[in-house]
């Protein structure tokens, strides 16, 4: 392997190929150069990983290398959500935190994801530095390790459980005697993935009355990608029909997203999801302040926001950039279309734990089922409907995508564009408060085009206006 790209999620490859000991370790010796070249190393940083094909392998690996470099380690016994390891980061002020995980990839992959010292997503600066550090060791320069037992030995390397203190940090969030008062009937699953033991878990302790799915490590998911979709939660959605449950919940592979089903078996969308829950917390919490959302999310979210008069502030896509804000304590949420939320005073990291665990809660204290709550949403601030079409790229559309940001059109779909946002890809607004976003995508050859207005019909004439735009063949 002659390059290595060190992007947001950090670094995902295939097992076997390029995902081996020794590229393993090559990225961690560039993530302790940074941490040493930060003069931060001596906080120690704390590694986990996902239930995936020889995870606590890598993870040794990892502690190995960073005990070379003088780095204390935290290494968790078994394997450990995204949002837990950014959780002890931020409360015992860890350098930061490597999980080997690809997050909701397919099985074949595994990754390395780096947590920095602030809690969140490494932002643009954090990951070119460490692309930099690794460069060299892709071309001979030495890396080095301390065989396990003996970095064990000399202190350097500590078995620790970071679910007790996760879950007591869950409970300064979530209101659990509404879940007890609300005698829920809840199906849980975490797609085999990492949230097991820490969503049904705070559940049981919170009074639902628990039944959970694919509660034991699966490296090859079912044979499905972990990712709570509605291919994947069939299993859930008929579970929940089945046993009159109130509620579905499940968490993708590393638990930092949420998959929501109603009691009826309906998954609800996120976008969806997201705007009923600000909703409730704004009006139980009473929260003031501003709400962040990503470009390609929903403007439900601004409606809610003005209905209650809080502001929204719009990012490109990535976490990242909503999570810089919560750190700072810039906006109390943050929420993005593909399934992340987190709130200020948790983790400025997506949490699908979090995100399940808020809308038992939510359901319990309303009594009402989400369908029932999101009509009542629509009704008091107006419908939405939100689509998303995925285009392979061919060499064409790369060129009239190109033209697009250049030149952005003055009409879509027979409306008058009034405002062009290129932010993130290209966001062209209409006149009647609909919009399309553009946006090519940072891991795959094929360009995401979203859509929202008040009708499905109008939804799918402004997805087939903007295929046109991107010259679509029919």
């Amino acid at each position: 392997m002659n390059t290595l790209k060190f992007g947001t999620s950090g670094w995902r490859s295939i097992l076997a190929e390029d995902f081996t000991t020794r590229n393993v370790r090559i990225v961690t010796q560039g993530i302790a150069q940074y941490l040493r070249q930060e003069k931060i190393g001596q906080q120690g940083v704390i590694i986990g990983y996902d239930a995936r094909f020889l995870g606590e392998r890598f993870a040794r690996t990892v502690a190995e290398v960073m005990a070379a470099h003088a780095i204390p380690v935290l290494l968790c016994p078994r394997d450990t959500p995204t949002p837990t390891l950014a959780y002890h980061v931020v409360q015992q002020q860890l350098a930061g935190a490597i999980n080997i995980s690809a997050s909701h990839n397919p099985p074949e992959y595994n990754g390395i994801k780096f947590t920095p010292a602030w809690g969140g997503p490494a932002l643009p600066a954090t990951t070119q530095a460490i692309e930099n550090r690794i460069k060299p060791l892709l071309h001979g320069e030495s890396v080095k390790w301390l065989p396990f037992d003996r970095a064990q030995a000399d202190g350097m390397i500590s078995i620790y459980d970071p679910l007790p203190d996760y879950l007591k940090g869950l409970e300064r969030h979530i209101d659990q005697n509404r879940i007890r008062d609300g005698a829920l009937r809840i199906v849980a699953d975490p797609l085999y993935g990492t949230s097991r033991g820490y969503l049904d878990e705070f559940l049981r302790q919170s009074g639902a009355k628990l039944a959970v799915l694919h509660h034991w490590r699966d490296p090859y998911f079912g044979g499905l990608r972990p990712e709570p979709t509605s291919d994947t939660l069939k299993g859930l959605q008929n579970t929940v029909r089945r046993e009159g449950a109130h509620l579905g919940l499940a968490t993708d592979g590393d638990g930092d997203r949420f998959g929501i089903v109603d009691a009826d078996g309906t998954m609800v969308d996120p976008n969806l999801i997201l705007s009923v829950l600000l909703d409730y917390l704004i009006t139980s919490r009473q929260w003031t302040g501003r709400i962040a959302r990503s470009v390609a999310t929903t403007h439900l979210l601004d409606a809610v926001a003005n209905h209650h008069g809080l502001t929204v502030v719009e990012t490109p896509v990535g976490f990242k950039y909503i999570g810089e804000l919560l750190a700072k304590g810039d906006v109390v949420f943050g929420g993005e279309e593909s399934a992340g939320l987190s709130i200020h005073g948790h983790v400025p990291e997506k949490d699908g734990i979090l995100a399940c665990a808020l809308v038992a809660e939510m359901v319990a204290a309303t009594g009402k089922s989400l369908g029932a709550l999101v009509e009542d949403l629509f009704h008091r601030i107006g419908r939405v409907v939100t689509q998303r079409v995925d285009v392979t790229v061919t060499d064409h559309m790369r060129d009239r995508l190109a033209t697009v940001l250049a030149e952005p059109p003055t009409s879509l779909g027979g409306m008058k564009v009034v405002q062009v946002n290129t932010v993130d890809g290209c966001k062209l607004m209409c006149e009647d408060g609909s919009w399309v976003l553009l946006r090519p995508s940072g891991t795959e050859p094929i360009v995401r085009c979203y859509g929202e207005a008040t009708t499905s019909e109008r939804v799918h004439h402004l997805l087939q206006a903007s295929q046109d735009i991107l010259g679509v063949t029919k």
